[in-house]
């Protein structure tokens, strides 16, 4: 049997393996416990934050035929068929790729028939918001008069796309991005489970170049160890094998912009482009990074969540740097840098825009 990538090695089969979403966790085991169990519900979020996952637990623990308060034994027939995916009861179906009416008018005609093994026939309809206006509207007469025995899960990363008639007839809940230490947590469990020497600067890195996202988090590191294999791997191995840019490499360079240094800022840009760093993925993380100061800055609460993408350390300087930046200025800023991003892909020499940039970001304006 091949190897399973890390992601599906370690997805969770407990809710008490989920990492993040508790809000979204308390209130199903809640209802798991009370037995009211609701017909369709819709899980929206960025990818990589657990909706399909939490979708499949849901599942089994609803199905499971040995139950412990609300978690699954994954031990009975029921949670072992599901576990290896061979459910007959367990419907996943990406709309991305079978987003026409006559599919839906299949599923339709087949989510009439009783379950042939489980006590509730499930059906996951991931990227739900992909479905043509046809079959949204042949879906939403199977929600609106569902069969007694069938549970519907729809998983979306773009809720706005969906029909609001859809979104009504569904429990809504919203899945939210996980924080970097969130991701740290997990990324260490799996190192030491797999025996692999990663250092903490690597995990923080493959963290902080997740945005959020486990599953994204989980596939850099399957690289690196598929890479990397029986070495001690540090941060300096994922930016060469990646490309992945260090976030203090853009701290230091925001430096050189609040003190007004527009040499320091281009010759330390240039060090490291000789160095082998590319500029468009530095651009894009200055670009990311800039953001959070700005959202920071007129929202300065101690917790603000447009930080918790950062370490604890990196949050107290990103603050410092805040102080240090005008608001329109620094709005000015990521406009300009926005411009040279969009500039680069055409550019002879792919630097020469982010060099005007900065060159234009410090020079003090005329009005």
């Amino acid at each position: 049997m091949a190897n399973l990538v890390l992601y599906r090695k370690y997805r969770p089969k407990t809710f008490s393996g989920m990492v993040g979403q508790e809000h979204i966790v308390k209130t199903l085991t809640n209802e798991i416990l009370s037995g009211m169990i609701s017909h369709s519900y819709l899980f929206s979020g960025p990818r990589g934050t657990g909706k399909t996952t939490l979708a499949r637990l849901f599942a089994k623990a609803i199905n499971c035929q040995n139950r412990q308060n609300f978690e699954p034994c994954n031990k009975c027939p029921a949670c072992l068929e599901i576990n290896r995916g061979r459910a007959v009861d367990l419907i996943e179906i990406d709309a991305a790729s079978n987003r026409g009416i006559e599919e839906v008018r299949d599923l339709r005609e087949g989510i009439k028939f009783s379950p042939t093994f489980l006590k509730y026939k499930v059906l996951i309809l991931d990227e739900s918001h992909q479905l043509s206006k046809d079959a949204a509207n042949a879906l939403l007469k199977i929600l609106e008069e569902p069969p007694a025995h069938a549970v519907f899960v729809l998983a979306t990363t773009e809720i706005h796309k969906m029909i609001p008639t859809i979104i009504s007839r569904c429990q809504r809940f919203d899945f939210y991005k996980l924080t970097t230490p969130q991701i740290i947590e997990k990324l260490n469990f799996i190192c030491k489970e797999e025996k692999a020497n990663v250092g903490k600067e690597a995990l923080e890195l493959i963290a902080l170049n997740a945005e959020g996202s486990m599953r994204d988090a989980e596939g850099i590191l399957d690289q690196i160890l598929s890479f990397l294999p029986d070495t001690k791997i540090g941060a300096k191995d994922i930016q060469d094998l990646l490309g992945l840019v260090d976030i203090n490499l853009v701290i230091k360079f925001t430096d050189f912009l609040t003190s007004q240094d527009k040499g320091g800022a281009i010759n330390f840009l240039n060090e490291n482009l000789e160095k082998g760093l590319d500029v468009q993925e530095f651009t894009k993380a200055l670009i990311s990074y800039l953001r959070k100061i700005l959202i920071f800055k007129i929202n300065p609460v101690s917790e603000n969540p447009i930080l918790s993408a950062l370490t604890k350390e990196m949050q107290g300087l990103a603050k410092e740097q805040a102080k240090k930046f005008q608001e329109d200025g620094l709005k000015r800023t990521l406009k300009l840098f926005l411009e040279a991003q969009n500039k680069m892909k055409y550019a002879s020499i792919s630097q020469l825009p982010l060099e005007i940039a900065i060159i234009e970001a410090v020079e003090p304006t005329n009005n």
